[in-house]
């Protein structure tokens, strides 16, 4: 009996450092080097490069862990997560996570279009509104993993539902449900770019 109970605990105690949760504190200074294309509070300027403030810690982390096992091509990224830690990676995310997120601006040429995918979706294409997931203020849900989209880059929103609209060699880490790749092969290339930009301007 007492053998199972420190069996247990030790089972306990493993997982427990497995999924140990991030500092943020310690993550600021493993995060130095992202800075180079993030930003350094994670708020990029370069419009191919994403926004990390603010985002989710939970997705996050998964993307960091998708990244450095390849479930996730990113190729700027390519080896800059071969040698960190669990900890680390949620360090960095818990960092990130922690940091206020900037917001840009919408075209005002397609934010009608854009506006009324994202709140109302497309009946007749079978698009849901992506507030569902993503709340209606785009700061999606944290506790679910499903991403902040408010205030970031339309370039990059774009190319992501470009990636996830692609039959093969696309981006394929959205789960087992395959939501992203079931709604975006329905979006046809002005819709992608009209809710990117609401996107970019959504706070």
């Amino acid at each position: 009996m007492n053998k199972l109970i420190v069996s247990l605990l030790l089972t306990v105690g493993i997982s427990g450092i497995a999924h140990a949760a991030g500092d943020a504190t310690a993550g600021q200074a493993k995060a130095a080097v992202c800075g180079a294309c993030h930003g350094p509070d994670g708020n990029s300027m370069a419009p191919n490069f994403p926004k990390l403030a603010g985002q989710g810690e939970r997705y996050l982390n998964k993307q960091l862990h998708d990244i450095k096992s390849g479930k996730r091509t990113v190729l700027e990224m390519t080896g800059l997560l071969t040698n960190l830690s669990d900890q680390d990676l949620a360090d960095i995310a818990a960092y990130f996570s922690s940091q206020k997120g900037s917001v840009g601006a919408a075209d005002p040429k397609v934010v009608a279009r854009g506006e009324a995918l994202f709140r109302g979706g497309d009946l007749a294409k079978g698009l849901p509104a992506c507030t569902g997931c993503h709340s209606p203020n785009g700061a999606g849900n944290a506790a679910a993993g499903f991403p902040h989209l408010g205030g970031q880059h339309a370039q990059y929103v774009a190319k992501q539902l470009t990636e996830f609209r692609k039959e093969d060699g696309g981006r394929t880490n959205d789960g087992d449900t395959k939501t992203m790749q079931t709604i975006a092969k329905r979006l046809s290339d002005e819709d992608i770019a009209a809710v990117s930009s609401y996107i970019q301007g959504l706070h």
